[in-house]
């Protein structure tokens, strides 16, 4: 949240506010209540599997959690008036999949003129620790930051309907500290303690607050975790959240039940965003695995591990309600804020900003690198046009695929997956490469892979944005040695009209890059090269349905259109 208070602190400060009821919400006569606001999903670059706001500027994801009723929320930060960030808002939707998304109306409301609701979380209370929720054991409550010209402080709201209505507590602020860089609490419940554990961000002075409550309503401070890893300006948008740890991060099914470790001691991570100051310029979150004990985080090493190696992947938040003993769910910002603010999207569609696709997260620890934080993308198999590939090639040795999508796409979204073996471990040679083009711009957008060595990502090949903003940083790449107890390597890519996700070897590491093409991207290239004898190569590309619909969509309700995607990148609409 530091753009918010760089862009707002001056005019904040000009304002007069007026102290009122803590129960009070203040709406703006342009913003809609009890309704959820439409938005047209058919644009050229608006992304069909993941979740983008129905108009206007979205950033963090806030208070994620999965009902008992097994529907996940997603709530996010959103200004509903404009296409930059400000006037900030909870906008909320909801999934029974994490891909088919439902927009609801607004959740929360800033208190007064000239206030705003931060990042923040939110928790189910079965045992109603708070006393909002005598007959029920489904009260959920929401902790947030309120930021407005002088404080950010931390409030709470409770909802005794799932998630979908808030009513803000009488007594907030619940915690307060005197100071304007306070901001963004995660709260989780710790079950030995039979306690509430706040982790808040101390923002400029790169320090992460440990509190603990009872009730959610009276806070203690409990311990400090402080200038750790990559500094930045600030310290923003903390998680910490309990998670598996893998037994063999090589073996053929990562995620069974089975390869999980049974250790004497839970894992924990401990997220932490900064902003500014990521090596590749601008938003970056970094993480740290260690042990918690219900009042003090220690990590396992100094190291500082970040979790992408692209730059559109910001202030990821873990599912709350996932049980520990199963991989964790995030969902991040898929930009940076360096150029968030000043994307195509706005003039040409009316949005900004998109999330990641939701990723299930263990810790492995790896020989060459130690512990590490292993991403892989949700279940996208419901997503599958048809069982069978678009495209396969199982024996591809030193050629090529190449594939242009049947017209019959509507998405423009893609999977692909490339499965290497039997790579030598000594005077390795080869490389792997994919290209996306457009027939009709001649745009493109690559990656590939010199085994052995380095993975990269370029779209300095997509015209639009780049060649106008020099922050839009357009070549990627991290070091990818070869798994040496396989002798493997391993691809996983998802496409989506204006967004990349990469995940290499089972999602030990993984890259998020969005682009904005001026033509339609419809023909891929899957290439390898100068291979060592024997090493194999099988390449399978799957196209996933659009899980939005097309025309104009409100909730779960689109108007009636029969969608076309022209070669030349615009959209047909037939009512």
């Amino acid at each position: 949240m530091l753009s918010l208070c760089i862009l707002w602190a001056v005019y904040l400060f000009t304002q007069n506010t007026q102290a009122q009821n803590a129960t009070s919400t203040y709406v703006e006569p342009d913003v809609p209540t009890g309704t959820p606001i439409p938005g047209d999903y058919s644009g050229a670059l608006r992304p069909q599997i993941h979740f983008s706001p129905p108009q206007h500027f979205m950033n963090d994801p806030n208070g994620m959690f999965l009902d008992a009723e097994g529907t996940y929320h997603l709530y996010y930060q959103y200004n509903p008036t404009a296409n930059v960030a400000g006037n900030q808002h909870w906008g909320h939707a909801t999934s029974e999949d994490l891909y088919h998304w439902t927009n609801q109306p607004i959740a929360i409301y800033p208190s007064y003129p000239n206030s705003q609701i931060f990042s923040g979380s939110a928790v189910i209370d079965p045992n109603n620790t708070s006393g909002f929720f005598p007959n029920q054991t489904n009260g959920v409550v929401a902790i947030y930051t309120l930021n407005n010209a002088t404080e950010q402080t931390q409030e709470i709201a409770y909802s005794s309907d799932n998630g979908f209505t808030f009513t803000k507590y009488e007594g907030n602020p619940v915690l307060s500290v005197n100071s304007s860089q306070f901001r963004d609490p995660k709260v989780l419940w710790y079950d030995q303690t039979q306690s509430w554990v706040m982790v808040v961000s101390y923002a400029s002075d790169f320090t992460i607050g440990i509190f603990i409550s009872p009730d959610l309503k009276t806070w203690t401070h409990a311990s400090n975790f402080t200038n750790a890893g990559l500094l930045g300006i600030q310290y923003e948008c903390p998680n910490l959240v309990a998670i598996p740890m893998l037994s063999n991060a090589s073996a053929p099914s990562l995620l069974s039940p089975s390869n999980f470790a049974s250790t004497a001691e839970q894992m924990y991570v401990l997220v932490i965003s900064i902003n500014p100051g990521a090596p590749l310029g601008g938003s970056i979150s970094q993480y740290f695995p260690g042990t918690f004990n219900g009042t003090h985080f220690s990590a396992v090493d100094a190291a500082a591990r970040v979790a992408d190696f692209g730059k559109d992947n910001y202030a990821g938040q873990f599912f709350y309600n996932i049980p520990s003993s199963e991989p964790q769910i995030s969902i991040a910002w898929a930009s940076n804020w360096q150029y968030s603010q000043v994307v195509p999207t706005g003039p040409l569609e009316n949005f900004r900003s998109v999330m990641s696709l939701p990723r299930r997260n263990v810790l492995a620890n790896i020989t060459t690198v130690g512990y590490d934080l292993i991403s892989t993308p949700y279940d996208l198999t419901p997503l599958y046009t048809t069982p069978e590939p678009l495209a396969q090639n199982v024996s591809l040795g030193n050629g090529t695929l190449m594939l242009s999508y049947p017209s019959s796409i509507y998405s423009g979204a893609l999977s692909f997956t490339v499965n290497m073996s039997s790579i030598p471990a000594a005077n390795t040679t080869g490389t792997l490469n994919f290209t996306f083009l457009s027939s009709t711009t001649g745009e493109a957008l690559r990656g590939g892979y010199f085994l052995g060595n380095s993975f990269w990502l370029d779209r300095s090949g997509i015209q639009s944005f780049p060649s106008y903003n020099p922050l839009f940083t357009s070549q990627f790449s991290v070091n990818s040695p070869i798994d040496t107890q396989t002798n493997s390597f391993s691809l996983q890519g998802v496409i989506d009209r204006s967004i990349l996700e990469v995940f290499l070897d089972g999602g030990q590491r993984s890259a998020t890059t969005t682009f904005f093409a001026q033509g339609m991207l419809d023909t891929l290239i899957i290439a390898a090269g100068d291979l060592n004898p024997g090493v194999g190569v099988s390449v399978s590309v799957q196209d996933l349905k659009g899980t939005w619909g097309s025309g104009i969509v409100t909730g779960k309700i689109s108007s009636t259109y029969s969608q076309r995607i022209r070669r030349d990148g615009w959209i047909d609409t037939e009512c």
